[in-house]
């Protein structure tokens, strides 16, 4: 499918995720990844705090309100919590969590997971999309998705990188 693959090798695309057992026969699979220069312990927070906010187009898809810069001294995410906010309005569910390994949720008919696998003393961070239904809109989801989920990666990798360092 266009826009299925972004920075990330086949290896990356043929493990497996917390996802795939969610949806064992998805019309749509997406991945995107990203190296985030410092250990998986300090990407996590990050990561975790998507349930304040998008970090991706804060104009498109959080109506204008920046994504917060500094980590917030949020708690664990835990299942069943909303996934994120969107202006304000919570969005989506968390289905699965293991810390500083993964993040798993559902929103806007999409399952995703955010995995972080541990490189020397950097992350790959990881991110798996999948789609039960939606035949019909899964290339423009993917497409879409690609724009979106790359901004929040990079975003992702640059504010756990500058936190390292400071």
């Amino acid at each position: 499918m266009i826009a299925d693959r972004w920075g990330v090798s086949d290896d990356e695309v043929a493990r497996r995720y917390p996802c795939d057992d969610l949806v064992p026969t998805p019309v749509l699979q997406a991945w995107r990844g990203v190296t985030v220069e410092t250990p998986p312990e300090v990407v996590w927070p990050w990561v975790g705090q998507i349930r304040l906010a998008p970090y991706s187009y804060d104009l498109i898809d959080n109506l204008g309100r920046g994504s917060p810069r500094e980590l917030q001294n949020l708690p664990e995410p835990a299942v069943g919590e909303p996934f994120s906010k969107t202006a304000g309005r919570p969005m989506g569910r968390i289905l699965a969590v293991a810390r500083a390994d993964h993040l798993t949720a559902r929103i806007m008919g999409a399952v995703l997971s955010y995995v972080l696998v541990p490189t020397g003393n950097n992350t790959r961070l990881l991110l798996k999309i999948v789609m039960a239904n939606g035949s019909l809109i899964a290339p423009i989801v993917s497409i879409g998705d690609l724009v979106m989920a790359r901004r929040q990666l990079l975003n992702l990798k640059q504010l756990a990188e500058k936190s390292h360092r400071a």
